[in-house]
């Protein structure tokens, strides 16, 4: 029986060998100069939905006054561990509604959940609740239609706490007609001289570029596209960043 998700669930736990903070120092810095290229400085509100582990969000935190949004209980704990400043909410990205407004709204590799246009629709809705009148929302598709090279395949070994990861990714697009493709991870787990090897299924959304543009100048956000060059294999990338009003 295919199970789906266990790294935001029964897995969470292999987060810290999955994912490390300092990988995403330079793709941090990335979202850090178009936050500042429309805000301006000084520490201003920022709402991440789908936070996750938090470790872009903790390259952002001490700078801004975040709030951070995410379905995982098990993801969001290593998300306080990680940035304890910063208030989390369990919440949907389409649906949730926290009765407050920010400067800005950022969702990182999250958004590669949201599986149907009306997905994105209804995120992006979300994104203008949260927002004061100028506010900013600044997302980062992994792929889009046009960049997905089928198949797409990582890996990396990390050895933490007497515990040898080895995770390897394969994502791939069984059906080139619809809007997902499917990502199949391998977590071989070395601890005490035995081996485990544990599997897991994920869905994700592929879109073209201009649909994103396209829905989320629907919802009253000026998009515009920043350079994002920090994917290994040197496949294009941007930040999308609308301007609310």
């Amino acid at each position: 029986m295919v199970k789906y998700n266990r790294l935001y669930d029964d897995l969470a736990y292999l987060w810290p060998w999955v994912s490390v903070p300092e990988d995403y120092a330079e793709e941090a810095s990335y979202w850090r100069a178009a936050l500042r290229a429309k805000l301006g400085p000084g520490r201003h509100t920022l709402l991440e939905l789908g936070v996750g582990g938090g470790n872009n969000l903790s390259h952002l935190s001490r700078e801004f006054q975040a709030t951070a949004v995410d379905l995982s209980e098990g993801m969001m704990a290593h998300s306080r561990q990680l940035n304890p400043e910063v208030d989390h909410f369990v919440g949907d990205m389409r649906s949730v509604r926290l009765g407050r407004t920010f400067k800005a709204v950022i969702i990182h590799d999250a958004i590669d959940y949201l599986l149907a246009e009306d997905d994105l629709r209804a995120t992006f809705k979300t994104a203008a609740a949260h927002l004061e009148a100028g506010g900013i929302l600044v997302i980062a598709p992994d792929w889009y239609r046009e960049t997905f090279p089928d198949p797409y395949v990582s890996h990396s070994t990390t050895v933490k706490d007497g515990i040898e990861l080895t995770f390897i990714e394969y994502e791939y697009d069984p059906d080139p007609s619809d809007t997902t493709v499917e990502t199949v991870m391998l977590y071989m787990i070395r601890e005490g001289g035995k081996l485990r090897i544990e599997e897991d299924h994920h869905i994700n959304g592929i879109f073209p570029l201009q649909t994103w543009i396209d829905l989320m100048q629907a919802e009253g956000f000026s998009v515009e596209k920043f350079p994002y060059p920090v994917h290994q294999d040197g496949h294009e990338a941007y930040l999308l960043v609308g301007t609310l009003g």
